[in-house]
Parts: structure tokens; sequence; C-alpha cells
């Protein structure tokens, strides 16, 4: 979905709990990479895999200068003889330390093996977020989470674009309240180079 789509599907969503809904979960996802700069890795379930997600995050990071976005995707079925971007596995949350970030995507129930190395990446210190479907197990491991109910008017991938997008946005605060050094030094740039104020 390219950005000229989503200012339309925030057209259609004004007045919805879901931009503001989207936009804070954005903020989380975009404070905890940039605080911390240990990472940000991404997973689905067995069944779902958010590559969609993945290579969303990919352009923004890109597009926005935040490179802390760019997502390791982490798949259940990762061999060695996937391409290197593709092979990485389960055991990589497993590894998950203190200043790395990791999001869970989940349409449905993540099942039990994915929640318990969820949990140890919690107990290691990694930040964990939760994009599903409302899962309580999942939901009490998250530092925050953004529950897309099946019976909604927005489906999980929908609301992904927008989370993607939003995540993107240099307008989004610092986190804390703190401007980060890259956005301070681009507001100089722009007071010394601008023409300078007419006159009245």
């Amino acid at each position: 979905m390219d950005a000229v789509r989503v200012a339309l599907l925030r057209e259609v969503l004004a007045g919805t709990e879901w931009l503001g809904a989207t936009r804070r979960f954005a903020e989380g996802l975009r404070g905890s990479v940039v605080s911390y700069g240990g990472g940000l890795l991404l997973v689905g379930t067995a069944e779902y895999e958010p590559w969609h997600l993945a290579a969303h995050l990919v352009d923004e990071a890109a597009w926005s200068g935040t490179p802390e976005l760019s997502p390791t995707l982490v798949r259940h079925g990762a061999r060695a003889s996937d391409p290197a971007h593709l092979a990485v596995g389960l055991g990589r949350i497993e590894a998950a330390r203190r200043g790395e970030t990791l999001l869970v995507v989940s349409p449905a129930a993540p099942g039990a093996p994915l929640l318990e190395r969820v949990h140890d990446a919690r107990r290691a210190g990694a930040t964990v977020l939760a994009l599903d479907a409302g899962d309580r197990e999942l939901g009490a491991m998250a530092h925050e989470s953004l529950t897309v109910p099946p019976d909604q008017e927005l489906d999980l991938d929908t609301v992904q674009h927008l989370v993607s997008a939003a995540a993107g946005e240099n307008s989004l605060p610092s986190p804390r309240g703190r401007r980060r050094f890259r956005d301070r030094l681009s507001r100089l740039a722009d007071q010394l180079t601008a023409p300078p104020a007419a006159r009245w």
C-alpha cells in the first residue's frame, strides 16, 4: 500500500479509534527501537509470517532515515539454505537481550512454543510489542499491544499498513519528549539555510 492509499485510508478512518490507536502503537515501536538501538525482531506464528510488514518497515526505515526500524524477520521454518535475510530461525528470539525489541504479529493464538520464547526474551530484558487478535497470554507479556479482533471493520493486514506508515513518519515525537540528535541537526540546518524573514 503506497502513501496515497494510506492517506485515503486515514481519511476514511477519521473519527474512529483506529488512527489514534495505530499512531500510539507506532510511537511505542519507534520509540523502543530508537531509544535502545538494539535492533528490531519481527516474528509471526507458524501459520502466519509477517512478510508484508517486514517489507514496509524496511521501506519506512530507508525513507525516514531511521535504520533502527528495519527488522530482522524471524521465521518458524527457516532453513540454513535460505537466503541470509530469510534464514533467521526462532533461536534468534532465545538470544534476544536488553535493548532489543521483539514485535509479535499474531492473527490467531500464537502457540505455546512461541509464547515460551517470547517470555524468555522479555525476562532477558527485550521490549515486547504485540499486534494480535487479543491473545491473553501474549497481551500479558507485551509491554505494548494493539488488538485487532477478527470481527472488526479492519483486518490485521490493513492495521499493519497504518502502523508501518506511522512508524516511519518523522513527525512522531521522540521518546520521552527528547528530539533525536539528527532531527535537531536537520532543523538547525534548515534554519541556517533559510532566506531571511521579510520585514513587516
